[in-house]
């Protein structure tokens, strides 16, 4: 069941938009590589299927007039230089990169860099500066400062009593550190004490359970990278077994399982990205083109989760859900 969604496509201009696109479509074929830090980037996968409708907006279309070249690191972020290479030497137009390192590591090469989900690009020192960005990246910056209050709050609507807060995030991980650093910084003006759980390594996850089961927190939130999505059905199900709310960062970890998500809304923030590709394509330099922040967040909500852990969902959650799983 889905609230507030696809309200922007009603009307007559909306509804002649798809016939423009086709009017304007590129009349040469594009091949844009896809790096990630895990698993390939699949065509299907929710951040593959969100680059595929945002690049369909500007008239490209797989098999027509574009190819992906998608390349993952399976979590060895040591292979990311090799991926570069093997994308440059595939000859693709631009590379969309997932997450921090790959960001990082797409930098040091020498085609234009459109990324995603890499924190703050100036905190890292990705960028010195989100308005002029500078060198061959530019992309969707990190606005984890401002929203995990509205997480953390979601999180106590949900569990009254939430006084202590175990943060799960990738140690190894610079972006993510930074978005972990927001996050307790967060908690801490809401007077919620943090049980700060880094890991590197998929074997590290039993000791951060560990950790929760000697001292157990009230509520889980997990930051999203290569390394905790891998895990994620590793903490789905722990924070089912001790009935702990969890609450994480995009919404395809709700669907996937998770209890709840906010964040920002996937569509949005990827046909954002298929738009700065598009500028690409067509000439602008990277360094011209302003890294940009999400403008629409989601609150996902999946009651079927809720049901089978035991929960009581609050009355007043399930209304201000943007999406409610059943």
């Amino acid at each position: 069941m889905k609230r507030r969604h696809l309200i922007s496509l009603l009307g007559g201009t909306a509804a002649a938009w798809p016939l423009r696109a086709l009017a304007q479509a590129p009349t040469r074929t594009y091949r844009v590589g896809l790096l990630s830090g895990g698993a390939p980037i699949g065509e299907k996968s929710p951040l593959g299927g969100s680059l595929v409708r945002g690049l369909a907006r500007y008239g490209y279309a797989l098999g027509r007039n574009l190819v992906f070249e998608p390349r993952g690191a399976e979590t060895h972020i040591d292979r990311l230089p090799q991926l570069v290479a093997d994308l440059v030497a595939s000859k693709v137009d631009v590379i969309v990169t997932s997450g921090y390192p790959s960001a990082l590591a797409a930098k040091q090469g020498p085609l234009p860099v459109v990324s995603y989900a890499a924190g703050d690009p100036v905190a890292t020192g990705l960028v010195t500066s989100l308005a002029r960005p500078g060198g061959n990246i530019t992309g969707i910056s990190d606005v984890s400062a401002e929203v995990t209050p509205k997480r953390l709050d979601l999180l106590k609507q949900f569990a009254p009593g939430l006084r202590r807060v175990a943060m799960l995030w990738n140690a190894d991980d610079l972006g993510m550190t930074l978005r972990y650093r927001a996050s307790e910084e967060g908690a801490k003006k809401l007077g919620i004490s943090v049980v700060p759980l880094g890991v590197r390594e998929p074997n590290d996850f039993e000791q951060a359970f560990d950790t929760m089961k000697g001292d157990m927190p009230d509520g889980i939130l997990m930051v999203t990278d290569s390394l905790t999505i891998l895990n994620r059905k590793r903490v789905f199900d722990f924070a089912a077994e001790h009935r702990l709310p969890a609450i994480y960062e995009f919404a395809f970890l709700a669907r996937d399982g998770g209890l709840m998500s906010y964040g920002p809304d996937e569509d949005e923030s990827l046909g954002r990205v298929a738009g700065l590709v598009d500028r690409i394509l067509k000439g602008t330099k990277p360094a011209d083109l302003p890294f940009e922040q999400p403008t629409r967040f989601q609150f996902v909500l999946n009651l079927k989760t809720a049901k089978s852990s035991g929960f009581d969902v609050p009355a007043s959650l399930v209304v201000r859900a943007d999406e409610v799983i059943e």
